[in-house]
């Protein structure tokens, strides 16, 4: 008999309502034993918990904001000093904001949640008015109303209560672990007094040699404070915390840094590049050393609070004899239970493992999804009420899930006709600049004229793969094809110009065997860049050398560079990707041209691989399969090592020109 107003469902009842029966007793004998233990042991558990939900909810923030404050003061200083331009202190301040938004968010959350004492709420108020005078400090740093001393100053303002707002979030009745916090808080505001040397170096630090008085020696006190503040942290720390900052201490650089430092206390100031450079790496060290102290304090605080709850639960055992008694009335009940939470399980599973993924591969294949029939309601035959809640929460979520999925097809579909469009028009505009060019060169007759045309070509050239490459990331084909085969040796002196530095590039002499015409645009673009890729990794003295043989399984290609070489674990995963393209990804558009390559040697079934040169740089094979070499054509040049010059490698046949739409 189903409940009225929902057919088919059968009476609801709550895991609640069925073990509340069968606990009642072994509640009520257990009751005195849980008051005490729950009033010794949960105070001290919980508070343990709230330190490490703190530490990672608003400290690790409000370190982040102190960083960003950091920054802008460099810039700041830099921008008063001479040393650096508006536009970067205006992107540092964007940075700032939007560290100051994230952290006023998170305070606001843990207020709400309670976890703020009364004297952390003190602390956080005082440093949310600090950072409400920002705009002022800002506005007179714009408007020319202040100088360097005073605007440090006034950032220091800001980052001292920051410090003290830490200071207070480290309070924790753990003894061990507060001590350790507090230092390791000291480091950091030893971290802090170094940015401040920073500034200051930015402003005193002229190209005359003369460095004010009053920053020298507001420099000297910050410097000896920071150096007594690491002495004595290091001093106090416990083996494991000090093992992340005794390297540093005792590097090079580091002893390089008290070195440009003693050379400023003695008016004998070095140059600000150098300054820059050696207390930018070390202030980008201090700050990794104090993260990873950070999250250890953090995973301390877990186990002290487990042990704390270990201990109560040893306490509870006494308890067991009699839960004891009413296992035998929970077997029944149980039992059925478990029936109902494994149905749900599986329903689940089958959302997860196969629903989900059948339409993710639908998608990826352009087809159209229907959310309401790929997404049909979870339901199992239980009668308990959390249980039905589940299902439905579980068929929301596949829902949500699957419009999330829809709707991320539409924004990649959407993307990628953009790059299109873009890149279209783009193939218009320089085909017409080509055939512009290819008049003029007709037409000119003094040397260095047509100079600066062959030039223009080159870079026009350059400029169409690199609007073929958005059309490849837009998933579809360029325009530029050949009816007719063309030597691979032409193919790869093709390519070659196509690259900027083309004049370093040596194209060996290959044998006659000639590309399939459909395939010659394609293996243009494909071995430019991997070309590019070579001259931009190596020494500029350095030639990259192009080979080509025909081998058993199709024709070579190789480009080999004299660089540094790639780490093995990186081409490992270079050569994952040529191998295996993946979706392009828009925040991963450092690897744009390995991700060209990769999509246009899968197209023609090209293999891509990189190995390490025996001169130290990197080799790049290009294995064209069989099908797509013609039979060898009539040697129309001489054998032997061939240098680079740069010939019209365009027949393309962009159909007609389009205008803006």
């Amino acid at each position: 008999m189903g409940v009225m107003g929902v057919p088919g469902r059968t009476r609801r009842r709550t895991i609640r309502f069925k073990i509340f029966g069968l606990l009642l007793v072994p509640v009520v004998s257990m009751m005195a034993l849980w008051a005490v233990i729950v009033g010794v042991t949960t105070r001290d558990s919980l508070e343990l918990r709230t330190y490490t939900t703190l530490w990672t909810t608003l400290r690790v923030p409000a370190d982040r904001l102190a960083v960003e404050l950091q920054h802008e003061r460099l810039t700041a200083a830099r921008y008063l000093g001479g040393q650096g331009g508006r536009d970067e202190m205006i992107a540092q301040r964007q940075h700032t904001d939007r560290a100051l938004k994230s952290f006023r968010e998170l305070a606001r959350d843990q207020e709400a949640a309670g976890t703020i004492t009364s004297v952390m709420r003190e602390d956080l108020e005082h440093l949310l008015d600090r950072t409400s005078r920002l705009d002022a400090i800002r506005g007179d740093i714009d408007a020319g109303l202040t100088s360097v001393i005073p605007a440090m100053e006034a950032y220091d303002a800001i980052s001292d209560a920051v410090f003290l707002l830490q200071r207070s979030l480290s309070r924790i009745e753990e003894i061990p672990i507060y001590q350790q916090t507090r230092i390791v808080i000291n480091l950091a505001y030893a971290k802090e007094l170094l940015a401040r040397e920073q500034a200051l170096a930015a402003a005193m630090l002229r190209p005359d040699g003369e460095m004010p008085q009053a920053e020298q020696k507001l420099f000297t006190q910050i410097a000896g404070n920071r150096r007594f503040m690491i002495d004595q942290a290091l001093a106090e720390l416990d083996p494991e915390l000090r093992a992340y900052h005794v390297n540093l201490i005792a590097s090079p650089e580091y002893q390089r840094l008290r070195l440009l430092e003693e050379r400023i206390f003695a008016n004998r100031p070095p140059g600000y590049t150098e300054w820059q450079t050696v207390s930018g790496r070390l202030a980008t060290a201090f700050q990794q050393a104090q993260d990873q102290a950070g999250a250890r304090l953090a995973q301390r605080a877990e186990p002290v609070a487990d042990d704390v709850l270990a201990r109560a639960f040893m306490l509870a055992g006494a308890g067991l004899a009699i839960v004891l008694v009413t296992v035998l009335v929970t077997l029944r009940l149980g039992s059925r239970l478990s029936v109902e939470l494994a149905a749900l399980r599986r329903a689940a599973q089958e959302v997860a493992q196969v629903r989900l993924p059948n339409v993710v591969d639908k998608l990826r294949r352009g087809e159209q999804v229907d959310t309401d029939a790929e997404a049909p309601p979870i339901h199992t035959e239980s009668s308990t009420a959390e249980i039905q809640d589940v299902e439905e929460a579980f068929s929301a979520v596949q829902h949500t899930a699957i419009d999330a999925a829809v709707g991320q097809a539409r924004l990649r579909a959407g993307v990628n006709q953009v790059f299109l469009n873009l890149a279209r028009r783009s193939q218009v505009l320089l085909h017409r600049q080509r055939i512009q060019l290819d008049d003029m060169q007709r037409r000119a007759t003094e040397p260095e004229t047509l100079d600066d045309l062959f030039r223009l070509d080159h870079l026009t050239t350059r400029m169409r793969r690199h609007a073929e490459n958005l059309i490849i990331l837009a998933g579809e084909v360029p325009g530029r094809g050949w009816s007719k085969p063309v030597p691979v040796f032409d193919v790869a002196r093709g390519a070659a110009a196509e690259v900027e530095d083309y004049a370093r590039v040596t194209v060996h002499n290959m044998s006659d065997h000639a590309l399939v015409g459909e395939a010659v645009g394609d293996v243009i673009h494909l071995v430019a860049e991997l070309i590019e890729n070579a001259t931009v990794y190596s020494p500029a003295h350095t030639q990259v050398h192009v080979r080509g043989e025909m081998a058993a399984n199709g024709f070579v290609i190789e480009v080999e560079d004299r660089g540094l070489g790639i780490p093995r674990d990186a081409l490992e995963e270079f050569n994952d990707r040529l191998a295996n393209p993946p979706e392009f990804d828009l925040a991963d558009s450092d690897r744009l041209g390995l991700f060209v390559v990769g999509r246009l040697a899968a197209r023609h079934d090209i293999r891509v691989t990189l190995r390490p040169s025996p001169y130290g740089g990197t080799t790049a094979i290009v294995l064209i399969p069989l099908d797509l070499i013609s039979t060898p054509q009539p040697p129309d040049t001489p054998r032997g090592l061939v240098p680079l010059t740069l010939i019209p490698v365009d027949n393309d046949t962009t159909a007609g020109e389009e205008g803006d739409r």
